[in-house]
C-alpha cells in the first residue's frame, strides 16, 4: 500500500505538471490528485514539492530520451524516423485530447530559475534530445553543422506544433510540418552522400 500511495503521487504530480506546470501545481493539488494523506509527502519525499518534481521532471526526461533513441534506432533513414516521431506526436495529441504536451515545456515557461537543480534537468533534456537528432543525421552523412541546424529544426519545431496543436485542437499542422521536415532531412542526407564521393574522387 506504501509503494501504492508513493507511485499515485509521482503520477498525479507528472499529470499535473505538464497541465499547469512547476509554480501551478501546489501541494494540496497534489495530495487531492493522489489521494494521499497530507503526512506522506514528507515521508517520501523529505525535501518536499522540490524534490517530488525534480524526481518526476528527471524520470519523465529519460522516458522521453529512451523513445527518441529507440525511434531515431529503429530506422536507418534518419528522413523517415523523424516522420514517424511526428506522426507519434499527433497521435499523443490526439489520445489525450489536447490537453498534454511537452511533460517539460509548462516547467520552462515557469521559469523555476529558484530550483537550481530543476532548471538544469529542463537544460539538459533539450541538450540530448537535439543531441541524439543531430547525431543520427550524422551517422547518414549530412555535414556536421548542417546535422546541428537540423536537429534544432525538428526540436524547436516539434515543441511550437505541440502548442499550436493543443490551441487548435488539430493535429493536422503536426503531420503537415512533419512531411516538409523529412523533405529537408532527405535533402541534406542526399547533399551529405554528394560529398563524400565528391571526396572520395579527389
Amino acid at each position: 500500500m506504501a509503494t501504492d500511495t508513493r507511485t499515485r503521487m509521482i503520477e498525479a504530480t507528472a499529470l499535473l505538471l505538464r497541465r499547469r506546470g512547476y509554480h501551478g501545481t501546489s501541494l494540496n493539488d497534489i495530495l487531492s490528485a493522489s489521494a494521499a494523506p497530507r503526512g506522506s509527502l514528507y515521508f517520501y519525499f523529505p525535501g518536499g514539492k522540490d524534490q517530488l518534481v525534480i524526481e518526476v521532471t528527471r524520470a519523465s526526461v529519460a522516458e522521453v530520451t529512451e523513445r527518441l533513441g529507440a525511434a531515431l534506432a529503429a530506422e536507418k533513414d534518419p528522413a523517415v524516423a523523424v516522420h514517424h516521431i511526428y506522426q507519434s506526436v499527433a497521435r499523443m495529441l490526439e489520445e489525450n485530447e489536447f490537453s498534454l504536451g511537452c511533460p517539460i515545456a509548462p516547467i520552462v515557461l515557469d521559469a523555476p530559475n529558484d530550483v537550481p537543480d530543476l532548471a538544469e534537468i529542463c537544460r539538459s533534456a533539450f541538450e540530448q534530445w537535439i543531441g541524439l537528432l543531430r547525431e543520427a543525421f550524422l551517422r547518414a552523412g549530412v555535414a556536421e553543422r548542417r546535422a546541428q541546424v537540423l536537429a534544432l529544426l525538428v526540436e524547436s519545431s516539434l515543441e511550437g506544433l505541440m502548442v499550436i496543436a493543443r490551441a487548435t485542437r488539430d493535429r493536422t499542422p503536426v503531420i503537415t510540418v512533419a512531411d516538409e521536415v523529412a523533405a529537408l532531412i532527405e535533402q541534406a542526407v542526399l547533399a551529405g552522400k554528394v560529398a563524400q564521393r565528391a571526396d572520395a574522387a579527389v
